[in-house]
């Protein structure tokens, strides 16, 4: 498997394998996880699907399975433990014993069928206890058919399979009532009733005679009908903070089900969901098309991210949209001899302010460009290292630090990939760094771990929230600012105290700018 993906699908039904097969033709890189536990399994055949009549369910899963890959789609056999993450910054699927990136998310992961407690029918669902007449009933046309009546469609399932069979009986289970309304509704169209308590069913060589009751009387039928109670397998979904809804059939409820747009986006962005997931009612074909749908609504949601990318990249002068472009010794040194001396000679506010109050002993400023901050560290009495990826900005703050007679150790170091030494420094600060998705919680983890017991790690970065201030220049990459609270997440919480994880304000270019602040104590 590839360490990422376009989209992880989850589930590999026909929802999720419809949706798949959309997204590796539009050249997307798809990873279907399937935990091998379909909902119409126990079926023969399924029904009502236009050129696939009668088709077996595993031999649909296959073809689709093989279709999927011939477009270079990859499986991964396995049941998804959890996804984490966003939309902006990536998700991570965590699976069996892998775990992969995505940038978007399809959940495709259906129901389980909930069947009434009755000794030897969950057995038979599927082959001769059934649930739909569009999917069963011209395969039991003109047998004798029994209803177990447990909710509230239970009349209306009896009406309905009159129109299959003349011989329908309705077994009033486990306190159904039945109104006089009902009661003429189905002696109009030759419904039997049968009264008495189910005991269970009666089955001859592998195939169901009748229906037991507690009374001993047995009541020949040739196959029964249940309406299930619906249990979507949603937990990934509401896991990911989506709320699910109460679905009514007309006055009757169905359950609880995450509302979808006719796209299958959920409430969280990067989020879809398509099939009996979200849907109980949909069959195979149904349930396939919004699989499809929602396919080709994942790839133009991909393709407004790639265009805003590409717009970002260009007005921040990457020649391409490779986000690594931007973390290059090659860019950053252009960018320092193109634009000058940046250097004002003031400290980050926040840094002043959240470091006042402490002990100076040992510091790493990380990212520290032109050494405004390194140099306020040593005025304080702090032993500084200062590490920036860029030599003409390491020798500007040499000379810069000359000019204010204190010594710092200036070191050259690429932040995707520098490692302080372990627990070497009572302060670790990081002023305005940033990186690109999940690069930035790689980065903090391993700033934390230069940070020596009771040691503080500062964190300060811009705002996403300044992105729409024109005057600010803020590249419109969201997958380059966190929030405080992600920020804070990235830190092992028996491992460190957070103090502060907050956004601030301050003037700066006359208007107000926003940035985010995380102060953490090692224990």
């Amino acid at each position: 498997m590839k360490e990422q993906y376009d989209v992880v699908v989850i589930g590999g039904g026909a929802a999720g394998l419809s949706g798949a097969l959309a997204l590796t033709r539009a050249r997307r890189s798809v990873l279907v996880v399937d935990a091998g536990e379909p909902r119409n399994a126990p079926a023969g055949h399924v029904h009502n699907y236009l050129g696939r009549e009668n088709t077996p369910p595993a031999e649909l899963l296959r073809i689709g399975r093989a279709e999927v890959a011939s477009y270079g789609g990859e499986f991964l056999d396995a049941a998804v433990a959890d996804v984490t993450g966003d939309a902006d910054h990536g998700f991570i699927v965590t699976a069996g014993d892998a775990s992969v990136g995505a940038r978007r998310i399809l959940v495709t992961t259906g129901l389980t069928d909930e069947l009434p407690d009755i000794p030897g029918l969950a057995e038979r669902f599927g082959r001769d206890v059934l649930h739909c007449p569009y999917c069963h009933g011209y395969e039991v046309r003109d047998q004798a058919i029994g209803i177990i009546a447990t909710g509230p469609m239970a009349v209306h399932g009896a009406l309905l399979w009159g129109q299959w069979t003349g011989d329908v009986a309705l077994f009033p289970h486990d306190g159904f009532t039945i109104t006089d309304e009902q009661r003429e509704q189905l002696a109009a169209r030759r419904v039997r009733i049968v009264e008495g308590r189910i005991a269970g069913v009666e089955v001859t060589g592998d195939r169901l005679t009748g229906v037991r009751l507690d009374s001993g009387e047995i009541v020949p039928r040739d196959a029964l009908v249940v309406q299930t109670g619906v249990r979507p397998r949603d937990e990934l979904l509401l896991r990911l903070g989506i709320v699910a809804e109460e679905k009514r059939m007309g006055p009757i409820s169905i359950g609880a089900f995450v509302p979808v747009a006719p796209t299958g986006a959920t409430s969280v962005p990067g989020v879809f969901a398509a099939g009996n997931v979200v849907d109980p009612m949909a069959q195979v074909i149904v349930a396939a098309g919004s699989g499809l749908m929602a396919g080709a609504a994942l790839n133009m949601d991909l393709i407004e991210q790639d265009t805003r990318r590409a717009v970002a990249f260009q007005r921040l002068g990457v020649s391409g949209d490779d986000p690594a472009e931007l973390f290059s010794r090659d860019y950053w040194e252009q960018r320092y001899e193109r634009r000058g001396h940046m250097f004002s000679g003031d400290p980050n506010a926040h840094l002043v302010s959240d470091v006042a109050g402490l002990v100076p002993g040992r510091a790493l400023d990380a990212g520290c460009g032109e050494g405004g901050d390194a140099i306020w560290l040593a005025r304080q009495g702090w032993e500084t290292t200062a590490v920036d990826i860029s030599a003409t900005a390491l020798a500007r703050a040499a000379e810069h630090a000359a000019t204010a007679g204190v010594t710092v150790t200036w070191e050259q170091g690429d932040l995707t990939e520098w490692t302080p030494e372990p627990g070497a420094y009572d302060l670790v600060s990081s002023q305005f760094v940033h990186m690109y998705g999940h690069a930035a919680e790689d980065l903090y983890r391993r700033l934390g771990s230069g940070v020596a017991t009771g040691g503080t790690l500062l964190v300060v970065n811009h705002s996403y929230t300044d992105v729409a201030q024109p005057r600010l220049n803020r590249p419109d990459l969201p997958e380059m600012f966190m929030t405080a609270a992600q920020i804070a997440a990235t830190l092992k919480p028996d491992e460190w105290d957070i103090e502060v994880a907050e956004e601030r304000t301050r003037p700066a270019n006359g208007t107000t700018v926003h940035d985010v602040v995380v102060r953490a104590k090692r224990r």
